[in-house]
C-alpha cells in the first residue's frame, strides 16, 4: 500500500512539473513527463487526458486520439475526456464526429461554457465547409453550354446549316469556359479578341485566332484604331465570328457599364468580365461578375446584356440582313 501511495505520489508530481511546462509552451516536455508519470500510475485518467492536450499541441493527432479513447475508457462519465476527443477530432476536420463527441461531453456537464462553445464553433465550421466546397465545386465544374443553351435555337434560326451555327455555339462555348478557369486561376483576364477562322479558307500562317488588345480601351484613339483594326482582321482573315473578353476594371473608355439614365446596373460596383460575341447576323454580350467566398475567387452566372445599350466594341462584321 505504502509503495502503490508513493508511486501515486511521484505520478501527481510529475504531472504537476508537466502542467508547468505546458503552461510555458514547452508541449514536447510536458508530454514525456506525463508519459513518465503515465508508467507510475497508468489508470489515472488525468494522465492520459493531459497528455492528449499535449499531443494535440504538438500536431500529433493520432498518439492524442488514443489518449482521449483511455481517458474515456477509464472514466466514461467524465466529460473531459469526450472534449478531448471533441477537439482532436475537429483539429482532424472529422466534424461531425467531433459534433458528436462534444454533444456527449455536454449531457456529463450541461453547464460548461467551453463545450457550448465549441459545439456553436463546430457547427459553423460545418456550414464553412459544407460552403467552401460548394464554391469548389462552382470553379471546378465549369458548365456555358448549360448557360448558353437558350441560344442554340436562335442560332440555328440565323445559320440553317447545322454544322455550321453548331461550330459557333461551340466557339463561344470553349472561349467562354477558358475566360473563367483563367480568372479562377488569377483573378483576371486578358483583353483578347478570338476569333473563328475558316479553316478550309484562312491563312493561318498569317492570321491568328487571337488577338491581344491591351491597350484598347485606354483612351478614344486607342479604341478606335483597334476597332479598325480588328474589322479589317475580322474581313480579310475569313473569320466566321469573334468573341472578345475583356475585364471590367480595365476599361477606362468607353464606360460601357453606363448611359441607362436613371436605371443602374446592379453590377456597377462588381469585378469581373465582359464577353461579346459576333458573327454577321448575329451579336451578343454578357457579363460574368466575380465573387470572392471562403478565400477562392470565382465567377458567377454570366448575365445577358442589352448589347444596344452597353457594346464594348463597335459591329466588326458586316451585318447580314434576312434576305441578304
Amino acid at each position: 500500500m505504502a509503495e502503490k501511495e508513493e508511486r501515486g505520489s511521484s505520478a501527481t508530481s510529475l504531472k504537476d512539473q508537466g502542467n508547468e511546462f505546458f503552461k510555458s509552451g514547452k508541449y514536447l516536455k510536458a508530454a514525456a513527463l506525463y508519459t513518465q508519470a503515465i508508467k507510475k500510475d497508468p489508470s489515472n485518467p488525468t494522465l492520459y487526458s493531459n497528455r492528449a492536450a499535449a499531443f494535440l499541441q504538438l500536431d500529433k493527432l493520432s498518439k492524442a486520439l488514443d489518449d482521449a479513447e483511455t481517458t474515456i475508457k477509464l472514466k466514461p462519465e467524465w466529460e473531459k475526456g469526450y472534449f478531448r476527443k471533441g477537439s482532436i477530432l475537429e483539429a482532424m476536420k472529422r466534424y461531425d464526429d467531433a459534433l458528436a463527441a462534444f454533444q456527449i461531453a455536454l449531457q456529463y456537464n450541461p453547464k460548461s461554457q467551453e463545450v457550448s462553445k465549441k459545439i456553436k464553433n463546430i457547427n459553423q465550421l460545418v456550414r464553412d465547409s459544407k460552403r467552401a466546397q460548394e464554391v469548389e465545386n462552382m470553379r471546378s465544374n465549369v458548365d456555358m453550354a448549360k448557360h448558353l443553351d437558350s441560344l442554340k435555337p436562335e442560332l440555328s434560326r440565323k445559320y440553317g446549316s447545322e454544322e455550321s451555327w453548331k461550330n459557333m455555339f461551340l466557339f463561344l462555348v470553349e472561349t467562354m469556359e477558358t475566360a473563367v478557369k483563367t480568372w479562377h486561376e488569377t483573378s483576371s483576364v486578358d483583353a483578347r479578341v478570338y476569333f473563328l477562322l475558316d479553316k478550309d479558307k484562312t491563312d493561318t500562317d498569317k492570321y491568328a485566332p487571337i488577338v491581344n488588345i491591351d491597350k484598347a480601351f485606354e483612351s478614344p484613339d486607342t479604341h478606335s484604331n483597334c476597332f479598325s483594326y480588328l474589322r479589317q482582321y475580322a474581313e480579310e482573315s475569313l473569320s466566321g465570328a469573334a468573341c472578345l473578353v475583356v475585364r471590367k476594371s480595365s476599361i477606362g473608355y468607353p464606360q460601357i457599364w453606363k448611359g441607362q439614365g436613371l436605371r443602374k446596373w446592379k453590377n456597377a460596383q462588381n469585378d469581373g468580365f465582359f464577353v461579346q460575341f459576333e458573327s454577321p447576323s448575329l451579336r451578343k454580350l454578357w457579363f460574368i461578375p466575380s465573387s470572392n467566398e471562403k478565400g477562392r475567387t470565382f465567377c458567377r452566372d454570366p448575365e445577358v446584356l442589352d448589347i444596344g445599350v452597353h457594346e464594348v466594341l463597335p459591329r466588326l462584321f458586316k451585318e447580314k440582313l434576312p434576305n441578304s
